[in-house]
């Protein structure tokens, strides 16, 4: 649902102080806590018109980053969907007709031939055991997601993954450094904003880093510190948010820095479309490739004894 900012709206005008506060906090599904503090932030301190600009801007960029994230997951899914719905047609509809054909002549089949087409059996007796167990894995992964453990082990994997690990760790860095800039900039307490920036992370891992990094400045340390400890953090990133931190000047860094992942999620995601578009398509050819060659060593193997 869009929300709709005015820029110009103050502490004159009839929105009394708090009004607007309470108002948000009715509806959670389209105010959330970060919308919800910023508006408190802006009220108190009279920049209402400010705080509504930056979050205007804010959310911009955040949908943007959202939809750079979409386009990276759209197109493997888009080639394993189109994989499994060729093999599936192959084994289905195509490999029956050279079965009935190897049948009626007798003749001993190759390994190959033999595994594809007791494969093409299965799948057009059992076909709906196939998609039984489509959806209980499905079923299975989101009820895991739902768990405690369950989602940590998923979004730990998420991250830890060969291609696709990089990227989501360079959204979460972007995430992290626009949202707390933000809240910085709009005067919003640190603790809560990283509060607030945690519950926001979107990956479990994620949260557990900044909840910590919260719990090591209530103690006193620095932000820059327990951020480097958590692993998630890249050294560069946590170099600019020590600068910041020592000149005073974070919100300005942090907003360097989340432009900064902004071009390089950019550029993470053009990198792993390259180089998965050559990889699933090997795997698609070879896939097809391989069945239809084992279909034809008959053929070929026919074709030679008869020459011969």
């Amino acid at each position: 649902m869009p929300v709709f900012l005015w820029e110009g709206t103050t502490r004159k005008d009839e929105v009394k102080k708090g009004e607007m506060e309470a108002v948000e906090k009715k509806y959670p599904k389209v105010f959330d806590d970060l919308f919800v503090n910023l508006i408190a932030a802006g009220e108190a301190g009279g920049i209402l018109d400010v705080v509504l600009g930056r979050l205007s801007n804010y959310m911009e960029k955040a949908m943007k980053l959202k939809a750079k994230v979409k386009s990276a997951m759209t197109y493997p899914i888009a080639v394993l969907v189109i994989s499994f719905s060729v093999v599936a047609l192959l084994l289905i509809k195509v490999i029956p007709t050279f079965q009935q054909m190897f049948e009626s002549s007798g003749a001993e089949l190759p390994g190959p031939t033999a595994a594809v087409i007791a494969m093409s059996k299965f799948a057009q007796t059992y076909w709906w055991v196939m998609v039984a167990m489509i959806i209980v894995f499905v079923i299975i992964f989101r009820q895991s997601y739902k768990t405690e453990k369950g989602r940590w082990m998923i979004d730990s994997a998420i991250l830890k993954a060969p291609i696709f690990g990089p990227v989501m760790k360079k959204v979460a860095v972007a995430r992290f450094s626009r949202t707390m800039a933000t809240m910085m900039s709009s005067g919003v307490p640190i603790l809560e904003g990283l509060n607030i920036v945690s519950k926001s992370a979107g990956n479990v891992v994620v949260e557990d880093a900044l909840m910590k990094t919260r719990q090591a400045i209530s103690e006193g340390r620095s932000i820059a510190e327990p951020l480097s400890e958590t692993g998630i953090f890249p050294p560069m990133v946590v170099q600019m948010i020590s600068v910041g931190e020592a000149t005073g000047a974070l919100d300005s860094m942090l907003n360097k820095i989340a432009d900064f992942y902004d071009d390089e999620v950019d550029v993470a995601v053009d990198a792993m479309t390259a180089l998965l578009e050559p990889v699933m398509m090997v795997f698609l050819g070879g896939v097809v490739g391989g069945m239809i060659i084992a279909m034809y060593l008959p053929i070929f193997k026919m074709a030679s004894v008869v020459g011969g």
